[in-house]
């Protein structure tokens, strides 16, 4: 028996790449679905069937028994079938799952397809004599066809990459050459002259012909399509890679725990080129996790450090799983996408917030959270430790005029360069807070020697805050009062300091400001007095328990009552009746003195308007409610509200309460005056007094202040400027009341000077609104008995 040794070498080929372009196939069922799955399963079981098939008969045809042969067509036909059919089968298997037990299966099923198909090929082989053979060389051969079957498609894998694909085509055609030739050394052909070789075989050249074609084909179109296919994924893979170039996060492909591919940005990022990232382990070579990474990860965040390549600083990154969808998710835990964040910006904005959240935004200081923070923990330290503590209350003086009088980007300045100065000043770990405004807590740690020491940093501070401020070329002066608590003997908690440091810096401030002050127990009592006294107030406001009484003001030509000045009393139900001199300054302190004003207004133009004589009535306004922003329109609202015409609305404001803010108070007054309600001057001679107001503002009244009043005859200088501002009233046309007239004599005076109006207890005394009947009711004065006036 002889072989052509030429056509054995033209079987090897065609078998080598029959088995390689199969398996470029294979590499295409794993990533695709559905009827494109289909496809290409069955263009493999085709190429590899019709390849194996051809290996076959090649070597058949090399075969050279010296005796007449031929093929019987449907036994060769049905080979080709069992070829394509079983071969492609077990190629399915192989890539249902990615484990190895469907490996070994598919391999062994692809092995007995071979088998099956040779030894069919060898059943429609006939030759002029008889057929021997060996079946222990037979098991044998079919032992080496599957061995090479189950070899490749556990070498291949998923055959993503050309050398799995070449070393499992390399193993499948040396186990298909291995079954052919141990098979046909498993033959005997015993010569006999009777068998006849029918004619109507398949002859070597007709096969030869059917052979070259049909493998021709297949083949060539297997590769065809695995090229166009290729070409196809290289486009869209780089359309692909264009997108994942652009996004602004690193992206990363991951295979079996090593990086498979990735974006520019992830690149850039670790600071190496995609041929050397790629395959290097993304866990502990590219990133630091806290636990291992793997399908179990998959669809979460986590948090990482990445590692560049060039061993700069980690970078602190977040990263995000997912599986990639490769059409066998159940089979793809080993690739998923990992999407890779820069943390570092993020980062720096978290501690910027951070920053922000417990640090003034001006100034810089810790604020008012960081300062409890801070101080409880200092507290704790001073407690094991044993060292001094004291807190120290700081409030600029002036500061509301200089930012009023500058505006608003100086009192900003004023505040760092405060901050700054008191800083400078502080040793750590002494610190210093802003509260807001112009308020600053410092908190001295250290210094056994109280409070000696707390009163040297005072001093210091005093000092500091005494030298000027220079803000765009003008100098400004400020100055501060500070209060002063210890730790222990003050207290020993956040709260106790804070409470009694303020309580003493109420006391300096009281005392004539620019000083300092430590807290004594007595100031406690005090300041809790006021505290509880305001508390109090409060509510008296809110229940509308204080009352409105009204003074009669008076023509002093004829002594007919013309108006009523509303005047504010509070009888508290178990202090009795409080002076307006006490609670007033209480309600200016803690911000209480607008909603006052604005019940004693609204109190005051209900009663006017149920009088049936249109009476005026006069109102004081407070100097924060003169400079309210608003004020005019509260006031327009109570007008509608009352009902009350706008002519006998009286509204008296104080010469030195303009000057806190000059402007607003102008403007408030002039928008006051269109509405109709009319102005009154009061305490004229007590303030500033300067003709520059009267000239930038119509005044309807002067009210000579009492103080002057009750000296005449007595002072001549006071009796002097009584008549002074009597003739001032008559040149500019502008009445003049005088108050706190209590004798004849005085009001006797004022009407030979020709005052317009007297107001005081000559008069009358402030009474609740349900005496004032005999004035205010016509009918009343017709059917009472006369009420007499000294003013008669």
């Amino acid at each position: 028996m002889e072989h052509d040794l030429r056509l054995v070498v033209v079987a090897a080929v065609v078998c080598f790449a029959a088995c390689m372009t199969a398996f470029r196939l294979f590499s295409r069922i794993r990533g695709s679905q559905g009827m494109v799955r289909a496809a290409w399963l069955l263009l493999t079981g085709l190429v590899a069937g019709s390849g194996v098939w051809a290996t076959h008969f090649i070597a058949m045809l090399a075969y050279a028994p010296g005796l007449p042969t031929g093929y019987e067509p449907l036994g060769t036909l049905a080979s080709l079938m069992i070829a394509v059919v079983v071969i492609g089968g077990g190629f399915a298997v192989g890539a249902a799952r990615r484990d190895s037990d469907n490996q070994v299966a598919g391999g062994v099923l692809i092995g007995l397809g071979v088998a099956a198909m040779h030894y069919e090929g060898m059943a429609a082989f006939q030759t002029q004599g008889e057929i021997v053979w060996e079946h222990a060389i037979v098991g044998a051969s079919v032992l080496f066809g599957v061995v090479g079957a189950v070899a490749a498609l556990l070498v291949a894998g998923r055959a993503r990459t050309l050398s799995r694909q070449l070393m499992a085509g390399s193993l499948f055609a040396m186990g298909v050459c291995a079954l052919h030739f141990t098979s046909m050394g498993a033959i005997t052909v015993i010569p006999d002259p009777t068998v006849v070789v029918p004619e109507q075989l398949l002859s070597g050249g007709v096969l030869t012909f059917a052979i070259t074609g049909i493998t021709s084909m297949i083949v060539l179109g297997g590769l065809g399509a695995v090229v166009i296919e290729a070409q196809t994924s290289r486009s869209a893979l780089e359309r692909t890679r264009r997108l994942a170039n652009a996004a602004y996060e690193g992206i990363v492909v991951v295979e079996e725990g090593r990086v498979n591919d990735a974006n520019a940005a992830f690149c850039a990022l670790v600071g190496a080129s995609l041929d050397e990232v790629r395959g290097m382990w993304v866990e502990g070579e590219l990133l630091a996790f806290d636990g291992a990474v793997g399908a179990r990860d998959v669809e979460r965040r986590r948090e990482a450090m990445l590692r560049p390549r060039d061993g700069s600083v980690e970078i602190p990154v977040e990263v995000f799983a997912r599986v990639l969808d490769d059409g066998r998710r159940t089979e793809s835990a080993g690739l998923f996408v990992l999407a890779i964040r820069d943390l570092r910006e993020r980062r720096s904005a978290e501690e910027k917030i951070r920053y922000l959240a417990e640090h003034d935004g001006l100034t810089g200081l810790p604020n008012r959270n960081a300062l409890q923070t801070r101080l409880s923990a200092a507290l704790d330290r001073v407690e094991a430790s044993r060292e001094g503590l004291a807190l120290l209350c700081l409030d600029l003086d002036k500061f509301k005029e200089a930012n009023d009088l500058h505006g608003h980007a100086a009192g900003d300045a004023l505040l760092v360069e405060a901050a700054n100065r008191i800083s400078e000043i502080l040793p750590a770990p002494s610190f210093a807070a802003r509260l807001g405004g112009d308020e600053f807590v410092i908190v001295q740690i250290g210094g056994r020697d109280q409070p000696a020491a707390a009163a040297e940093l005072a001093n210091r501070i005093l000092e500091s805050l005494r030298k000027p401020f220079i803000y765009e070329g003008h100098e400004l002066s400020l100055s501060v009062s500070i209060g002063v608590s210890l730790c222990p003997d003050d207290g020993r908690t956040a709260a106790a300091l804070m409470a009694n440091a303020d309580m003493a810096l109420y006391r300096a401030k009281e005392s004539g400001r620019d000083r300092y002050r430590f807290f004594k127990r007595e100031m406690d009592e005090t300041i809790r007095e006021r505290r509880s006294l305001a508390r109090e107030l409060k509510a008296a406001i809110a229940a509308e328990e204080l009352m409105v009484y009204y003074q009669p003001q008076a023509r002093t030509s004829d002594g007919e009552v013309c108006g009523f000045e509303a005047l504010v009393r509070w009888n508290h139900p178990t202090r009795g009746m409080i002076p307006p001199v006490e609670f007033i300054p209480i309600a200016e302190e803690s911000g209480l003195i607008e909603a006052l004003g604005a019940f004693v207004l609204n109190r005051a133009c209900a009663d006017a308007v149920a009088w049936e004589r249109p009476l005026n009535v006069a109102v004081n306004l407070s100097p924060l409610q003169l400079n309210q922003p608003g004020l005019s329109a509260m006031v327009h609202g109570v007008l509608i509200e009352s009902g009350l015409p706008p002519r006998r609305l009286e509204l008296e404001v104080t010469e030195s309460a303009l000057f806190k803010d000059y402007q607003r108070a102008l403007d408030n007054l002039r928008q006051l005056k269109a509405l109709g309600v009319r102005i009154a001057m009061d305490d004229f001679g007590t303030g500033y007094s300067s003709l520059s107001t009267l000239q930038s503002f119509p005044f309807d009244k002067l009210k000579i202040d009492k103080s002057f009043v009750e000296s005449i005859h007595r002072h001549d200088r006071a009796t002097a400027i009584v008549k002074a501002v009597l003739s001032l009233g008559r040149s500019l046309d502008i009445p003049v009341v005088a108050e706190g007239v209590e004798t004849g004599e005085q009001l006797a005076f004022l009407r030979g000077e020709n005052c317009a109006e007297v107001q005081g207890y000559a008069i009358g005394r402030p009474a609740p609104v349900e005496t004032l009947a005999n004035w205010t009711n016509p009918l009343a004065r017709k059917t009472a008995p006369r009420r007499r006036s000294t003013a008669a």
